[in-house]
């Protein structure tokens, strides 16, 4: 079997690639990846290269396909699994798989015969046998793509750490507090309001921050006040970075403040809006291995503030995410702002950073250049094509969506 993938040789040097995979042993199953989300990690994978901890030192010679939030359908079950698996399933998987001496090995990262930016994998046998294979009930691939970064925005809430009367350690927002997110009007600090506003566990007040207005006004057409108010949620969106103007808003500190973007200012002023026994969770993920940022440990003693952060994600948060999309509270969709081909797939990864918008989704079988579902509707003044991707999201608040998927597959 042919697989065409993006193969990581070292540092800026991504290629894409035809090449065959070996025949199944028993235990491993065959699948074909349908998309894939690209993610901020997999761009500092590529600019680091062999340096990156999860990378191989022989990666010149033994190349890895990159990418890890990815949805795929089954196309060949060896008989180990037969009785599990089948044909056609949807499948998702985390990318973090096992911890051994010689490091963590994890899909997208490591391997050469399996990851997200290809249009065949080869499933090991561990990767099954550790249940990390997880089937997924959707009407679409791309929330299969989603299903990782939402995991780890969830995994995000569940760090934080707060008191009770009897000084027992409480984790997770606090019941009807009063949250804010620093810099949230990105693909991820969307699917954060999105878990504030219909998780499990409900802010009071929710404030979120961001410079663009841009953006802001984007977070608020996919998340209207008024209908956060019906849910008991005071919802302000603002582009406010003042520390008296944001105390003024929270009444005297917040209980809950997420970063979300590695700004040593925005730590600090993250630190200054925290109330009594308020959490601050570190989000962002730093380039820099000696980020820092001035706190105020005083409060820390006094004040009971705790610091918080995580990277990645569990198998158990992926599978809280697949249970709130299936119930249909969130919708990871938020995060779409650009598809694209495979073709697109290199260039899109090493220029990540400096293509505005959110979240960019590859789709593995087709060629196209990466393009924003802002400009379908210009586009669809040469081709019709994009004139029925236009009306479709249109219909669906602006936002990608299951039948703009299927179309896409269909025509493209």
């Amino acid at each position: 079997m042919k697989t065409k993938a993006v193969r990581l040789y070292g540092e800026n040097d991504l290629r894409l690639e035809e090449f065959e995979l070996p025949q199944l042993k028993n235990g491993e199953i065959l699948i074909k990846v349908i998309s894939d989300s690209v993610c901020m990690s997999t761009y500092k994978t590529a600019k680091q290269g062999a340096k990156h901890l999860r990378v191989p030192d022989n990666v010149a010679e033994n190349p890895i396909i990159v990418g890890h939030e990815f949805c795929a359908e089954i196309v060949e079950v060896t008989p180990k699994w037969q009785n599990k698996y089948q044909v056609g399933d949807k499948v998702v998987m985390p990318p973090v798989l096992a911890y051994l001496p010689g490091g963590v090995q994890t899909v997208g990262y490591t391997f050469g015969e399996i990851g997200g930016v290809s249009t065949y994998s080869i499933v090991y046998d561990h990767i099954v046998e550790n249940g990390y294979l997880i089937k997924l009930d959707s009407d679409s691939f791309f929330k299969g793509s989603l299903i990782e970064p939402a995991s780890c925005v969830i995994r995000g809430y569940k760090a934080n750490l707060h008191l009770d009367g009897d000084l027992m350690p409480y984790t997770n927002v606090k019941p009807s507090g009063k949250t804010a997110i620093l810099a949230g009007c990105g693909p991820m600090g969307l699917v954060a309001i999105d878990i504030a506003l219909h998780g499990d566990v409900k802010p009071s007040l929710l404030v979120v921050t961001d410079l663009s207005k841009e953006r802001l006004e984007r977070a608020k057409q996919i998340f209207p006040p008024e209908k956060a108010a019906k849910d008991g949620i005071k919802l302000i969106f603002t582009d406010c970075t003042d520390k008296e103007g944001l105390l003024a808003l929270s009444d005297g500190g917040f209980d809950d403040v997420f970063v979300y973007a590695p700004v040593p200012s925005v730590v600090e002023l993250a630190d200054e809006i925290l109330g009594f026994d308020g959490c601050l969770n570190f989000f962002a993920g730093p380039l820099d291995k000696k980020f820092s940022a001035n706190l105020n440990f005083y409060n820390v003693h006094y004040a009971q503030h705790h610091i918080a952060g995580t990277s990645g994600s569990t198998t158990e948060d992926m599978l809280d995410i697949v249970r709130l999309i299936g119930e249909g509270k969130i919708d990871p969709a938020v995060m779409i702002t650009h598809i694209g081909g495979i073709d697109a797939a290199v260039d899109t990864t090493l220029r990540l950073p400096e293509i505005e918008g959110g979240k960019k989704l590859i789709y593995t079988h087709i060629d196209l250049p990466l393009t924003a579902i802002a400009d379908f509707e210009a586009l669809g003044n040469e081709d019709k094509r994009f004139a029925q991707l236009d009306r479709l999201v249109k219909q669906n608040n602006g936002l990608w969506s299951a039948e703009a998927e299927k179309y896409l597959l269909n025509n493209f």
